[in-house]
């Protein structure tokens, strides 16, 4: 079951540690100027500023409010008593639940390190895969916006989940199994997307665990461990039902986006996560979901996930952390790459907390195989994997103070994409809320060329004449 790094540790104890303190700092690093950001006008309102409930703090009435709460278009019950107990503890000061965010963040920074290296025996491939989780720029999202505490949230439970399931792998046990359940229904409350977990673990029985080799009979070997995930599956189909039913008015009729469109961007945003991974740039809070593309632009993006899919699978007798982490990384997103369009975004850096982990799997156990046992080359992937991870930091540092309010947020979103309509009407309304109303009507000039019939920008754009005339008559 122990993917072992081949080398004994001379401190076993006192190791990990210092590892633990390093990928403490190193997070601290990257993410600290968060404590100095502001709420944003995407969503935050919704769960905390204008939040009647939210902001009683921890109530009787809050507590059986959070339990049937549609926000955003979303059940997660779990997640609006973190916010619920941010406001008990902190009001509206934002530095208080960005602190929130950035702390449970951190809390599975470590908790993954040290699952992966309780499973795998392999410290610094841990270390590795940890530190690229805990700074990849396309992390940000997920833990600078307040709105967003569902992915940190959900991601402790699903990471909790992984090791009590490296526990119940040990030793089977119904306990042991039953606390595998209760971190994912946790998890789910958080979050749906939590609902792949099954999915991982399988992969998992693949490798580390290695409970499913490719070897005669492995197919009554794969449908025994399937049938033991069937308890985690009831729980993943009745929180999709759940997550369905309160979706509904969010979800996008295929007379709007049909299907060759949906899966045509299905497979680009696969391709374009996958760029975003190696090459972290042009982040932005919107990508607009074009409506007017050619479907034949996605052939170069599915052949490109056909070819890793193949080389996977050809390497799996002597990889198999590469099919592994590749299936993890495409299995996890499938709820949210498109094929059921929630929402009038094209992919979401956000979506990829979860599903990233597989690829540094792949990257931080795969790399080291190919480099082989010479000393030297390993020397060099090591100076190389330090400076790509102190590289990323920094970035990361940059992106985190992007968010520092609506319009550093919505400014940098029109830098970083194109016919983004949906920044241009944020940053008229965070210029509204700063009373800067000649730029709030450029703004909504600009989302009206975009989109000549939204309402919202008409209406907008009618208030911000208005306050700019009735400025101009004080004058």
């Amino acid at each position: 079951m122990r993917a072992s790094e081949g080398r004994p540790l001379k401190n076993p104890q006192v190791l990990p540690l210092f590892t633990a303190a390093a990928l403490v700092l190193l997070t601290l690093f990257a993410y600290l100027p968060v404590l100095g950001n502001g709420f944003v006008l995407l969503d935050d309102g919704l769960y905390v500023t204008r939040n009647s409930w939210v902001q009683k703090g921890i109530t009787l009435q809050g507590l059986a409010w959070m339990w049937s709460a549609n926000v955003a278009n979303n059940w997660h019950p779990l997640t609006m008593f973190s916010h619920m107990l941010d406001c008990q503890l902190f009001g509206l000061v934002p530095a208080g639940h960005h602190l929130t965010s950035l702390l449970l963040h951190l809390a599975n920074v470590l908790l993954l390190f040290e699952v992966l290296r309780r499973i795998t025996g392999a410290l610094w491939r841990s270390a590795a895969v940890s530190a690229l989780f805990a700074v990849h720029p396309l992390h940000v999202e997920s833990v600078a916006w307040v709105a967003e505490r569902k992915d940190v949230l959900s991601a402790f439970f699903w990471i909790l989940a992984m090791g009590g399931y490296a526990l119940y792998v040990r030793q089977p046990s119904c306990g042991r199994y039953l606390v595998v359940a209760l971190a994912m229904l946790l998890g789910l409350m958080a979050k749906p997307m939590v609902v792949t977990l099954p999915f991982v673990l399988l992969l998992m029985d693949v490798w580390p665990f290695e409970r499913l080799r490719f070897e005669p009979g492995w197919g009554r070997r794969l449908a025994r461990l399937a049938i033991e995930k069937l308890p985690l599956l009831a729980l993943s189909a009745a929180a999709s039902l759940v997550t369905l039913r309160y979706q509904t008015t969010s979800i996008v009729d295929l007379e709007v986006v049909p299907w060759r469109l949906r899966l045509a961007n299905a497979a680009i945003s696969y391709a374009v996560y996958l760029g975003k991974m190696i090459l972290p740039r042009n982040l932005a809070v919107f990508y607009p979901l074009p409506l007017d593309f050619a479907t034949w632009k996605a052939l170069p993006a599915a052949a490109l996930i056909a070819a890793f899919t193949a080389l996977a699978v050809w390497k799996v007798r002597k990889a198999p952390c590469l099919l592994v982490g590749w299936l993890w990384f495409l299995g996890t997103l499938v709820p949210v790459i498109g094929l059921v369009q929630v929402g009038r975004q094209a992919m979401a850096d956000r979506y990829t907390y979860l599903p990233s982990i597989g690829l540094f799997l792949a990257v931080c156990w795969g790399l080291p195989e190919l480099v082989g046992n010479d000393a030297r080359r390993r020397a060099l992937l090591a100076a190389v994997s330090v400076a790509v991870v102190l590289a990323l930091a920094v970035v990361t540092r940059a992106q985190v103070r992007r968010w520092e309010n609506s319009v550093t947020l919505f400014q940098h979103a029109l830098a970083a994409t194109e016919g983004n309509y949906v920044a241009h009407l944020g940053l008229a309304k965070a210029f509204m809320q700063e009373k800067r109303w000649s730029e709030a009507a450029a703004s909504y000039r600009a989302a009206l060329t975009l989109r000549p019939g939204l309402r919202e920008a008409r209406l907008g754009l009618n208030q911000a004449l208005r306050e700019a005339a009735r400025r101009r008559r004080a004058l």
